[in-house]
């Protein structure tokens, strides 16, 4: 049996923010929530997330999240003090306590997997996961004997200059057979510079105690203010990205390019520079986006182009063109082979298969049938000042340039709309409207002149 705590109640004042600094996002979604679902291949009997500043705000970030408990640290005493609060809370436990920082959201879950199957194998009252650095400064350092097992843990404040040299640093992650730190946790003391109860003084009352090294020493990053949270992002973008051309997927410029974890990508798409994904979206073969495209919560079918538009909420069939410089946005769901192109706004828009919206127009709350061409400047005027209202054009209809369909409206099949109409009325199958003015010419015109001009 297993079980999380996460150490979430510091308001992380380096952040310069009102929010709790593990609610801060990273790459769509909080650094808690990404602590959380690092643990998933453990399937945790209970996940304790640990708060203090801004509780309720954290308790309601992760409402919706299920079999989450939460335990309150009213004063922030250092960490040994925080999972003293677990005492009451685990009362009878008999399993192993994983241990985890809710501002190091980076951890892979085959690590953390790593970690418990060691601990659990060699039956360790604990076990560490360290991480070689580069520059270790600001973290404790590990000494271990050859066999990995821990003498001693010192936090970097508290290090002397010959200790200071050692580059095995703890990561902050802890497995912990939980009846064995439970009779350690009363006997931390604050004998040290910050005058806190750190949870590594837990070592010197347990044994064997051993320490795991972590093989991406990235992994362990924490984040404590704005530049840390933007390195963070950098490495998890490196990872994605990494992953989809592995799997087949062309990136041109991937530095410019960002994608979420929860996107998904199919060999042969091809990714322009300053693309960009968010969200549920799904992008399939020999699908090319960009340049400078963002899609979120989108689902691009086969053989796709979008060119310097933003595709939000929508469903994009095969072989259509989108943009440049197009806007869907807001249920909108396009047909196969169609083309919606140049500064072309669509909103809750249904089109059929074959339909052509080439330039300039706004159609909102709209369905159009198939084989539909829609003129230049065509608009659905969808909006009476207090509530929308629907347009629907029917199959192999034709707008002509600056149209408009003024809404609740019907045009049935094989209309045509002369240039300049604006339509008010529903039109049946098979007719030609015109609603415009009709056109006066004045013979002899000459701009007349100004019988008093201004000096």
């Amino acid at each position: 049996m297993v079980a999380v705590a996460i150490l979430a109640a510091g308001r992380g004042t380096r952040m310069k923010s009102d929010l709790p600094k593990v609610l801060h996002s990273l790459g769509g979604r909080s650094l808690v929530e990404r602590v959380l679902d690092s643990c998933r291949l453990l399937q945790p009997e209970r996940q304790i997330v640990i708060i203090g500043y801004q509780g309720e705000q954290l308790k309601q970030a992760l409402s919706s999240r299920q079999n989450v408990e939460f335990v309150e640290q009213t004063e922030q005493l250092g960490t040994g003090h925080a999972i003293q609060q677990l005492l009451p809370h685990l009362h009878g436990f008999g399993g192993d306590l994983l241990v985890l920082n809710g501002d190091a959201p980076l951890l892979r879950p085959e690590t953390l997997q790593h970690l418990v199957e060691v601990h659990q194998a060699g039956q360790h009252a604990a076990t560490l996961l360290t991480a070689h650095l580069p520059n270790p400064s600001g973290y404790g350092r590990v000494f271990c004997d050859g066999n990995n097992l821990v003498n001693q843990i010192v936090e970097d404040r508290d290090c002397s200059t010959a200790q200071r040299q050692n580059r095995r640093v703890n990561a902050g992650i802890y497995c912990f057979n939980w009846q064995k730190l439970a009779e350690a946790l009363p006997k931390l003391s604050t004998d040290n510079d910050q005058q806190e109860y750190y949870l590594t003084e837990v070592v010197d009352y347990l044994a064997p105690v051993t320490a795991v090294d972590v093989e991406d020493y990235l992994e362990i990053v924490g984040i404590n203010d704005r530049k840390q949270l933007a390195t963070a992002y950098d490495i998890l973008q490196a990872r994605i990205k990494d992953n989809w051309m592995k799997a087949g997927v062309t990136m041109i410029n991937p530095d410019s390019i960002t994608i979420d974890e929860t996107v998904h990508l199919e060999p042969d798409v091809i990714l322009e520079p300053q693309t960009h994904l968010r969200g549920n979206t799904s992008i399939a073969t020999g699908s090319r986006i960009g340049p400078g495209s963002m899609i979120e919560n989108s689902q691009i079918g086969e053989n796709v182009t979008v060119v310097y538009s933003v595709v939000n909420n929508a469903e994009v069939s095969a072989n259509t063109q989108i943009g440049p410089y197009a806007h869907l946005r807001g249920d909108v769901k396009v047909g196969e082979s169609c083309r919606i192109g140049n500064f072309v706004e669509l909103k809750k828009a249904t089109l059929g298969n074959k339909t052509n919206v080439a330039h300039l127009a706004y159609l909102g709350d709209a369905t159009l049938g198939e084989k539909v061409n829609v003129g230049a400047g065509t608009i659905t005027a969808n909006y009476d000042g207090v509530n929308k209202h629907p347009t629907v054009i029917g199959d192999r209809t034709k707008t002509g340039a600056n149209s408009v369909m003024v809404a609740p409206i019907t045009l049935g099949q094989n209309v045509t709309v002369a240039a300049g109409s604006v339509v008010t009325k529903d039109v049946p199958d098979d007719y030609l409207v015109i609603a415009r003015a009709r056109q006066k010419e004045i013979p002899d015109w000459q701009l007349p002149t100004n019988s008093n001009p201004q000096k």
